[in-house]
């Protein structure tokens, strides 16, 4: 299996609140409430670790709450590179109603300074060869521009390695300049990006082509509910999931996207790769928090999904 190092700039402490239906402006009891230590990078961690890779871990975390993310490394077996900062992670309140529709609140996060991001900078240096890639995944914590980020993305392609970005709007904009090996937006984070509508299939294809010519091998939108395109050197491919109960939508991207990095470096066909990587993202809906549960249940799920051609109709 693959040795792939994380890099979480702004994780999170993950409240996610269970609720019937979300009354606003009045009283709601829910009937569970779980805490995890999480953001994209972190979640995308647990379900490669699920998958039997050797996870390194960094970003920045608040040096006032990191308890909760030193029981997750310790737990999950990861090498810790993250750095402290002065203050807390932030806090993201997650109401999942029993429909599916999740309301996020999210927290703004500690304020980064520029000796820290330079730590980090110096830390990847010393740590990212030796990896088979980095995920750099999440929004950017206060005092982080997305110029810092572009030239972070830099930084990592020329040791070599194989660089995955899920991000969105400015941050993306400035990371899709430095040609990352793979994306994972969905449509309307894509278009924003790009500056201009691309929800539909032809405004893709250009889109891909043009994003490829740039360095981006590996472009994959994703569509919620209604599926994947998978834009790559080969056969762009379209992947259906099967219909599921849906507990939560938190963490289904991220699980997308740990399905298509396993794939990839795991060497496995491209419809094999994105028919595992649609299933992992379906089981995470089912349930709340991260990493696969039941292999018996993601075996069955795999099973339901449909990969085409795209050119299909």
């Amino acid at each position: 299996m693959a040795r792939i190092l994380t890099v979480t700039l702004n994780p999170a402490l993950d409240l996610t609140v269970r609720l019937g239906q979300l009354a606003p402006g009045e009283v709601n009891r829910s009937p569970l409430m779980l805490t995890h230590a999480a953001g994209k990078g972190l979640n995308v961690a647990q379900v490669l670790a699920d998958l039997g890779h050797t996870l390194t871990v960094s970003g920045f975390l608040g040096e006032d709450n990191a308890q909760a993310f030193d029981a997750l490394f310790k737990r999950r077996g990861f090498v810790d590179a993250f750095i402290r900062v002065p203050g807390e992670t932030r806090s993201n309140i997650k109401l999942a109603e029993d429909d599916g529709r999740v309301t996020d609140l999210n927290g703004p996060g500690p304020q980064v300074g520029a000796q820290a991001q330079q730590t980090l900078l110096d830390t990847l240096e010393r740590i990212a060869p030796g990896h088979d890639a980095v995920v750099v995944a999440g929004s950017l914590p206060r005092g982080v521009s997305p110029q810092w980020l572009h030239d972070l993305l830099l930084g990592l392609k020329a040791q070599g390695l194989k660089v995955v970005l899920d991000t969105s709007g400015e941050a993306l904009k400035q990371g899709l300049a430095a040609g990352p090996w793979l994306i994972k937006p969905n449509t309307e984070e894509l278009s924003d990006a790009l500056g201009r509508d691309i929800s539909d299939l032809a405004a893709q294809v250009a889109a891909a082509t043009a994003l490829q010519a740039q360095g981006v091998e590996h472009v994959v939108i994703s569509h919620g509910a209604e599926g994947v395109n998978w834009f790559s050197r080969g056969p762009a491919l379209q992947a259906l999931p099967p219909k599921v109960s849906v507990a939560s939508t938190v963490g289904a991207g991220d699980s997308l996207l740990a399905g298509m990095v396993h794939g990839l470096l795991s060497g496995h066909s491209p419809e094999q790769t994105l028919r595992t990587a649609t299933a992992i993202a379906a089981m995470a809906v089912t349930q709340i928090g991260f990493g696969i549960s039941d292999a018996a249940h993601l075996a069955t799920l795999e099973s339901g999904v449909r990969v085409r051609p795209l050119t299909e109709e």
